[in-house]
């Protein structure tokens, strides 16, 4: 049955906010191609607010999502080309805002939002792409401290990748020359912020890393704002740092300033000036080894000479040396001299050192070979004193089999009924036949062991030989 209020056939039926169509029988295809163009013309540019959810990224680049709320979800895609532009990571949760337009997919018949901009509501897509790099490279060890190398102690080429004009490579180069460096000094000239930025640093990493007796490389600019500065943040400048064999300083913006290339880097400076200061503070430091080096083989030669001292004091307090008491106190005298001019000639090599200190290098060989030779020269006047010490001793005798006699001394008279004198411990040497005496108490010593005797009888004219 018809209905009263039906157009006649042919007729154009018009409804408020609707389209006008022809009263006909449309195929699928046809419908879905008329509300694709309503839905085009209607919504040309759209922004729409929601949760991430299903991102996934296929190998054509193309990246598909569906876009959410509490009460509906929309599918939505990022064409290749867009999604190459994110400074950030799709993942599901994410609350974005996006920017795009509406379409339909003729062969479902359904609708989608063509995404061609995507911001992270809440945080900045450069503060998110950051944390989200940060936290990958951190977590494949690239921050590691232990894969981070020390500065050369003294440096004497390097390389600079910055931008040829501006103020960083001029702070660097005036530090240099303020301080006096002997350095040779190779600058990369880099574009350091916009497009092409991040390949201009990566090219100069690999360029230095190419050359030879390269010590040090130098990679930064000035401040800026956080886009000026994303070249340094990008992930391909980060792997060419960690993967430089030269060790890297990196020298970006100023102190309040942090980038990815400072966390990979060998070593993180706050401004490119302060990174000139850190080379040169290695060669100070070459110059405080050498010194601590001096002053330890110093010490090292007064604690020898001090050992050899002791050992000559406890030699000379044996009883068998008491006659080369003088003899022992002037070869003290004269380890004394020898340590003073030792001393002396130590001032001397100070003195040469704090002239030449800008030939550190060779400074520390000359200074290195002077205290081996005289400490060589000191032990070699210690064995030919100690040899002719030796050669004197009664002691180096009686260890051939030689015996010392003494002559003990007789104490008091003796007693009116003809009890003999009391002997003592006192004696002294009998150098002579004629010190020894038919009748006294002699002590004969070997060199371990001795005894007493009682002297029967006494030939002053017997000879050895007889």
């Amino acid at each position: 049955m018809k209905e009263e209020n039906a157009p006649p056939p042919g007729r154009d039926v018009v409804h408020p906010g609707t389209l006008v169509v022809k009263d006909k029988v449309y195929s699928v295809s046809e419908l879905t191609t008329v509300i694709k163009a309503a839905l085009e013309t209607a919504f040309p540019q759209v922004w729409v607010e929601g949760e991430v959810s299903n991102a996934r990224q296929y190998g054509s680049g193309h990246i598909y999502l569906t876009l959410k709320d509490a009460g509906s979800s929309i599918p939505a895609v990022i064409w290749r080309s867009d999604a190459a532009r994110l400074k950030f990571e799709l993942k599901d949760g994410q609350h974005l805002v996006c920017r795009g337009k509406i379409d339909v997919y003729l062969p479902r018949g359904s609708y989608q939002l063509i995404i061609d901009r995507a911001e992270p509501k809440g945080k900045g897509a450069l503060q998110l792409a950051f944390e989200q790099l940060k936290e990958r490279l951190k977590a494949e060890g690239l921050f590691d401290p232990a894969r981070k190398r020390k500065l050369p102690l003294r440096p004497k080429r390097i390389g600079i990748v910055t931008s040829p004009t501006g103020a960083a490579v001029v702070d660097i180069l005036r530090t240099l020359e303020r301080r006096s460096a002997k350095l040779h000094v190779l600058i990369y000239p880099a574009r350091v912020q916009g497009d092409g930025s991040a390949d201009d640093i990566v090219a100069g990493i690999r360029a230095f890393a190419a050359l030879p007796d390269i010590d040090v490389l130098i990679v930064g600019r000035g401040g800026g704002s956080m886009e000026d500065l994303w070249s340094f943040n990008e992930e391909k400048v980060a792997r060419a740092i960690a993967a430089s064999p030269i060790p890297v300083i990196s020298a970006v913006g100023h102190e309040v300033d942090f980038t990815i290339a400072d966390f990979v880097a060998d070593i993180r400076a706050s401004t490119p000036t302060a990174a000139a200061e850190m080379v040169v503070e290695t060669e100070e430091a070459f110059a405080e080894r050498i010194a601590n080096l001096e002053r330890r083989s110093a010490q090292s030669l007064r604690l020898a000479v001090q050992e050899r001292r002791h050992s000559l004091t406890a030699l000379a307090q044996h009883r068998a040396f008491q006659g080369f008491r003088m003899r022992l106190l002037s070869t003290g005298q004269g380890i004394d001299e020898l340590e003073g001019r030792a001393w002396e000639a130590i001032r001397g090599r100070q003195r040469q050192f704090a002239e030449a200190r800008s030939r550190a290098a060779l400074a520390e060989e000359r200074i290195a070979g002077a205290f081996r030779s005289r400490l060589a020269a000191l032990r070699g006047d210690w064995k030919r004193l100690a040899a002719g010490l030796n050669a004197q001793s009664p002691m180096a005798v009686l260890k051939k089999g030689y015996t010392l006699v003494w002559k003990r001394e007789k104490l008091g008279r003796g007693s009116e009924d003809g009890e003999a004198a009391s002997l003592t411990d006192e004696r002294r040497p009998a150098i002579r036949i004629e010190d020894i005496q038919a009748g006294d108490s002699v002590a004969v010593s070997f060199y371990k062991g001795e005894f007493t005797a009682t002297v029967e009888s006494v030939d002053p004219e017997k000879k050895i030989d007889e």
